[in-house]
């Protein structure tokens, strides 16, 4: 009983894991994509 218990535990902390891997890829690509919108806005400003 205590190893299938722990088996599901490790699953659900695996699964969490790779839920927030997941997510803080595209939250840094999507940062990275406003931050490079700022740069064609101030690159505009300086022609």
């Amino acid at each position: 009983m205590k190893t299938s218990l722990k088996r599901l535990a490790l699953l659900l902390l695996a699964s969490a894991v790779f839920t927030l891997i997941g997510t803080s890829c595209n939250t840094f690509r999507g940062f990275g994509r406003d931050v490079e919108h700022v740069g064609d806005h101030i690159e505009r400003a300086a022609r």
